[in-house]
């Protein structure tokens, strides 16, 4: 059974939650707040979190980072903040999804599926690895990317950006994570390098450049690689 953490001091949204997520199965603890969530998910080793940022004993963000200096369990940020360097702070300090209240029981729902699947199948590793979609496949090892049977030449800013997004599955990576990854310290707010380089990688790889499949835009926040 899935164990979830649901770190919230909203006690009629807890309760909603927990109603929820116990009908499909899932087994909820919860935690009012950040001492209580840090103290529960050292006993009791969730599978997944979710996260509110606004706490009345600690900002959200510090709860992430303790947590991020220990363990790797997913975290689904679920917050009223709405602004885009608040999201990117979050994502920064190792939250996996970021979703903003009033929000979608069946869209919460579906991200805490989809974030249970990633800790559940096997990283992508570099070791004689075929990443293979419908349109295009990757070979990480070989650094080769094949559509249809032909070789796609890719330039090395490509390269390192789609091996990034790759060996990631689903997971949203931050513009500026990518900006360090890829250019360095300096460039570390350059975005339109990325949407450049972006745009190049789907016009070589997706069916439909305008509305990519593989290749998506999280605005103001990063990208992902959804196989």
């Amino acid at each position: 059974m899935t164990r979830v953490l649901v770190v919230e001091d909203d006690a009629q949204l807890v309760r909603a939650l927990v109603i929820n997520l116990e009908a499909r199965a899932y087994a909820v603890d919860a935690a009012p707040d950040g001492a209580t969530a840090l103290r529960l998910a050292a006993a009791g080793q969730p599978d997944v979190i979710v996260l509110d940022l606004g706490l009345p004993d600690m900002d959200g963000i510090d709860v992430l980072k303790a947590l991020r200096g220990w363990t790797r369990v997913p975290v689904l940020v679920l917050t009223a903040r709405r602004a885009s360097d608040e999201k990117v702070e979050a994502l920064d300090a190792g939250a996996d999804d970021y979703i903003t209240k009033p929000f979608s029981m069946d869209e919460l729902l579906a991200r805490l599926r989809a974030a249970v699947r990633r800790t559940e199948s096997t990283p992508v590793s570099q070791e004689s690895v075929v990443v293979t979609t419908d349109d295009f496949s990757v070979d990480l090892v070989a650094k080769r990317v094949t559509r249809r049977g032909r070789d796609i030449r890719l330039t090395p800013t490509e390269w390192q950006l789609l091996e990034i997004l790759i060996c990631n599955p689903g997971r949203l990576i931050t513009q500026r994570q990518l900006l360090l990854d890829v250019w360095g310290p300096s460039h570390g707010t350059k975005t339109n390098y990325l949407r450049v380089y972006m745009a190049q990688l789907r016009r070589k790889l997706e069916a439909d450049p305008s509305h990519p499949r593989y290749l998506i835009t999280e605005p103001g926040m990063g990208y992902r690689f959804e196989s």
